[in-house]
């Protein structure tokens, strides 16, 4: 089990609904799932589909359909999406932007996956976290 720190941004308006704080830890942790499961020689097609897992694994099984998750990033905002069919490989020192969503939250990294970790260079140790567990499948 790793234990992933992920941040949220809150720019509430006096409280902030139970629903949505729900909603932020389900995105967080299929932001883990993406982030994670990115690794030099991994198929996207398999960090796709884990990640796709993971949406229904927090109940909301059908939300990945109403937005496009993300991939490689680099010259272009995305130089291609993952998707399940996409015959890519993660290279070493790639970056990838990913950006999923659950109606009313979004969480969007970018990350530079090194040959033994992956780098957020989106983070700022101002802003809030929220931690989830992902459990890794392999």
């Amino acid at each position: 089990m790793e234990l992933f720190l992920r941040k949220i941004v809150i720019f509430p308006v006096g409280k902030i609904a139970e629903e949505l704080t729900d909603k932020f830890r389900a995105v967080a942790k299929i932001d883990a799932s993406f982030i994670t499961n990115t690794r030099p020689a991994k198929k996207v097609a398999d960090i796709f589909l884990e990640g796709i897992r993971t949406y229904g694994e927090v109940g909301y099984p059908g939300e990945w359909k109403l937005h496009r998750q993300g991939g490689a990033t680099g010259y272009e905002a995305r130089d291609y999406i993952a998707t399940s069919k996409i015959n890519e490989v993660v290279q070493p020192n790639q970056a990838f932007a990913w950006n999923l969503s659950i109606k009313g939250v979004k969480s969007e990294d970018t990350i530079i996956r090194n040959e033994t970790e992956n780098e957020i260079i989106t983070d700022d140790p101002e802003w809030p976290k929220v931690e989830v567990e992902y459990d890794e499948k392999k």
